[in-house]
């Protein structure tokens, strides 16, 4: 049983990530008054979305004891496909399930680098990430591509008075919560994150389990990059660049642990993507200086690193 001191402790730090939400809401609120009005808190929660169907997969590795640094360049390889298969004419649907199947595809490879190969997931996952690069820029010809109105009218588009974008990411936390806490998957998942190795000797396949989550992480940047391309209705030669932080570091923010066998999707991940979008819209709003944007970035990232570092102490 944990000391009253180390439950207190503990309780603070999974805490944190509010605290510096409220935070962060108190000082740009009181530096502009448009940070919190409901059209810019609604745009946040739109721009957040991306982040945080890539964030659920990115979960799911890390709670496995994995990592997956490719997922930027999963998404810039799909809208790459999918945009040039939109200008030749075909159906939206068509192209959407594209990029779903170039997101399984490249989960589907580090799971085989991973898993077969038995490569470290940091290293086998770095190296993905540039062979997509490199495959992107070699589809677009490192030109951008302008996509038709079609494509930005998922991004536009509105049920029930609440954005696509919204429904589409909600859907996607609701079930990845529920399988991560309802179901023996997930229940698998976390003890294989916690020790493989006990894991396997009560039964499990470790190796499976990994491959699982890979491809999922996978379907999840295919997805992202969807709702990405139908805010943005461009494929740049960055497009889908640094995401892979910005999911590790939602996740992480929102208590999934860089070590596996702890974490969740809602709050946490949500939360923590909601976080990061929040932080460079306030910086946009107050017209802070853009050389700022990077210095901040990794003071977040070093603060996630920090309090996973903690948790895990304790």
């Amino acid at each position: 049983m944990k000391p009253s001191g180390a439950t207190s402790i503990s309780r603070l730090l999974d805490l944190a990530p509010v605290a510096l939400f409220v935070l962060m809401l108190g000082v740009f609120g009181s530096m502009s008054r448009t940070f919190l009005t409901a059209d810019n808190l609604t745009q946040i929660l739109v721009q957040s979305a991306s982040t945080v169907v890539v964030g659920t997969g990115m979960t799911f590795v890390l709670i496995a004891g994995g990592v997956d640094l490719s997922v930027g360049a999963v998404m810039f390889v799909g809208a790459a496909i999918a945009g040039k298969m939109i200008l030749a004419g075909q159906p939206l649907t068509l192209c959407l399930l594209a990029m779903l199947a170039v997101g399984a595809a490249g989960g589907a490879v580090n799971a085989f680098l991973v898993t077969r190969l038995h490569l470290v997931a940091f290293l086998a996952t770095l190296a993905t990430l540039y062979i997509g690069r490199g495959v992107g820029r070699w589809i677009t010809q490192t030109r951008a591509m302008n996509l038709p109105d079609s494509f930005l009218a998922l991004g536009s588009s509105k049920w029930l008075g609440i954005p696509m974008p919204l429904w589409i990411a909600g859907t996607v936390v609701v079930v990845a919560q529920l399988v991560l806490s309802h179901t023996p998957f997930g229940r698998r998942l976390f003890a294989v994150g916690s020790h493989a190795e006990a894991a396997r000797k009560a039964g499990l396949r470790p190796g499976r389990i990994l491959a699982v989550v890979h491809v999922l992480c996978g379907v999840c940047a295919g997805a992202g990059g969807i709702l990405a391309l139908s805010q943005l209705g461009s494929v740049s030669p960055k497009f889908g660049e640094l995401y892979e932080f910005d999911a590790i570091t939602a996740a992480v923010l929102g208590g999934t642990s860089l070590f596996g066998g702890r974490g969740n999707v809602f709050p946490g991940t949500v939360l923590g993507a909601v976080l990061l979008k929040a932080v460079f819209n306030g910086l946009v709003i107050v017209q802070a200086d853009p050389y700022l944007y990077p210095l901040i970035t990794s003071a977040i990232i070093f603060g996630a690193v920090l309090l996973d570092g903690l948790r895990r102490k304790r």
